[in-house]
């Protein structure tokens, strides 16, 4: 996904966002016919009147009442939750370094006592407006580049709790640190990518998963932002697109070295590129380790018309080697990616390096099925069915986005699977674009949504208000329906949900509110503190929370 970040939000890539303004002003009745077709009903799920919610006190069973939508410039929490802001941009979390900006994926990794931890928290991108004032990429100097890079990439965090349990930054342990656009990372690879063994930086960080030795899977999205993307199929061009950010007036680093999943240990910060995980607009990894300790890693490719990945490591305690697989939806089958396994692969491509720089061509060769842009991917603690966020394709008329849910039907290493809609988006559910998902221990699902900014509160969109967290029972009478939970300050969404180990504070970060702000005194919002907004990551606790899990 592209982004033009000053005009455009993380959701919308600048041809989506043609699609829903398209769509909206030329295909009203089409639109209208859309709106029928997407009743829950018509899943097999019973309707949520979004309208109706304010006047629901305590639905049996579901511990609070649920908030009607609302364009607030706050973080608006049903009432018996409660938060704390943990960090948010700019604050130093060392001597030296500072908390970055437009933070996703949250990974909490266990301390010593339950009183204590690691945060791993990514940063996805950054708006020039707010770091230095202005959008010119032929005016930048190499200082606001560096600084702009500097924003990026992730943070590692000691939290503790204080005397009234609740967590906080220790500024002072030795742990924290950051790895930015320009960290030195290795590839876990024998063949040289593009011609270096070293890429510079991790850059386009949305989701991503921990794996059972503790180790962070960051995963790079939109690396076409920073540096553009190459035509594979026109060599004599330099690229096929050119970056949002303008960094490679500086440096000419080749966009063949991002869009990677990025495994770090957040003990010593230590990182290398998972070349053998393919090559994609990665937004998540869900990990689940075999009996014989080796891992299967679910992963998505969050663009619209792209596939869905199953990853199966060859080693225990390692995922630098293994077998690729992508998803055909239709025949419930895996199709393996190996250029030695497939004459069309091995035609096409002159390596198995190659083929994973490209992967997105080899998945459609072995005719892997498009969806609409995989997003968060979440394995159910008591089921084992996997979760994916399709969270919507305008190009196919889908406004609202659904979750997919996967069963295999052979096991993690098996080939075969079915798939169904487990929920779907639309006015009948009352959330639209789902986007980052948690299961809480006893498997009730919290997402979030991701409606962009440049087009929340209007149109198709204007009911739904901001962006939420939603919750969804499951069992009772209940079941399968989702709540609002909270609501994003203006412009935002939120990102990262993230359980304590014993489930009594649900982490969440605030992303990019106000993204859209045309100028720094025409801002859109002021949360968290009333001047220039700021992403933020929140500890939220409370009665309703202990209720829930019991």
């Amino acid at each position: 996904m592209v982004r033009l970040v000053h005009h455009f939000t993380r959701m919308d890539p600048p041809n989506q966002r043609h699609h829903l303004l398209a769509y909206s002003m030329n295909n009203r009745r089409d639109f209208i016919k859309f709106l029928g077709r997407t009743s829950i009903a018509a899943y097999g799920f019973s309707v949520v009147d979004l309208k109706s919610l304010s006047d629901v006190f305590h639905p049996e069973g579901l511990h609070f009442t649920p908030i009607a939508a609302t364009d607030m410039d706050d973080l608006v929490l049903a009432r018996g939750f409660h938060y704390d802001v943990l960090i948010k941009w700019g604050e130093s979390i060392n001597a030296k370094e500072n908390f970055g900006t437009h933070n996703d994926f949250i990974a909490f990794v266990e301390g010593a006592t339950p009183e204590e931890g690691i945060l791993w928290v990514n940063h996805e991108y950054l708006n020039p407006l707010f770091i230095h004032g202005q959008l010119d990429n032929n005016r930048k100097t190499l200082s606001q580049v560096h600084d702009e890079m500097d924003n990026v990439g992730g943070s590692i965090l000691r939290v503790r709790k204080d005397k009234k349990g609740r967590w906080k930054v220790d500024k002072k342990d030795p742990i924290n640190r950051r790895l930015t656009a320009r960290t030195e990372i290795p590839f876990a690879w024998p063949e040289p990518v593009k011609g270096a063994t070293k890429a510079i930086g991790t850059l386009a960080n949305c989701a991503g998963g921990k794996t059972p030795w503790g180790s962070i899977l960051t995963c790079e999205e939109n690396y076409d932002m920073f540096w553009g993307e190459r035509d594979f199929s026109k060599p004599e061009l330099p690229k096929l697109k050119e970056s949002s950010f303008g960094w490679e007036r500086f440096y000419d680093y080749p966009p063949e070295h991002y869009g990677w999943v990025v495994e770090i240990n957040p003990l010593t910060g230590a990182a290398k590129k998972l070349v053998a995980m393919g090559r994609f607009c990665h937004e998540a990894a869900a990990v689940d380790e075999l009996p014989d300790k080796r891992c299967v890693v679910y992963m998505g490719d969050d663009t619209g018309d792209e596939h869905f990945y199953k990853f199966i490591a060859d080693t225990p305690g390692s995922l630098e080697t293994g077998k690729l697989y992508v998803a055909n939806l239709a025949k419930g089958e895996w199709r393996l990616l190996d250029v030695n396994e497939n004459p069309k692969l091995k035609e096409k491509f002159g390596s198995q390096t190659e083929m994973l720089v490209r992967c997105r061509e080899a998945a459609k060769i072995v005719q892997a099925t498009p969806l609409n842009r995989p997003e968060d991917v979440e394995i159910h603690p008591i089921t084992g069915d996997v979760y994916v966020c399709l969270t919507n394709n305008a190009a196919r008329r889908d406004l609202f986005g659904s979750i997919l849910r996967l069963t295999e039907l052979e096991g993690r290493e098996g080939m075969k699977f079915k798939s169904s809609t487990f929920l779907a988006g639309g006015k009948d559910t009352g959330f639209a674009c789902p986007d980052n998902m948690v299961f809480d221990r006893k498997g009730n699902l919290w997402f979030t949504s991701d409606m962009s900014d440049a087009l929340m509160n209007k149109d198709f969109y204007l009911s739904f208000h901001n962006n939420g967290l939603f919750f969804v029972p499951i069992d009772g009478p209940n079941a399968g329906k989702a709540f609002q939970v909270a609501s994003a300050p203006m412009g935002a969404e939120f990102t990262g949900p993230c359980f304590s180990p014993n489930y009594d504070t649900l982490f969440l970060c605030v992303q990019h509110p106000g993204d859209s702000s045309p100028a720094i005194d025409q801002l859109t919002s002021h949360f968290p503190d009333g001047g220039i907004p700021r992403s933020v990551v929140v500890g939220i606790t409370g009665e309703a929370l202990t209720k829930i899990m019991g």
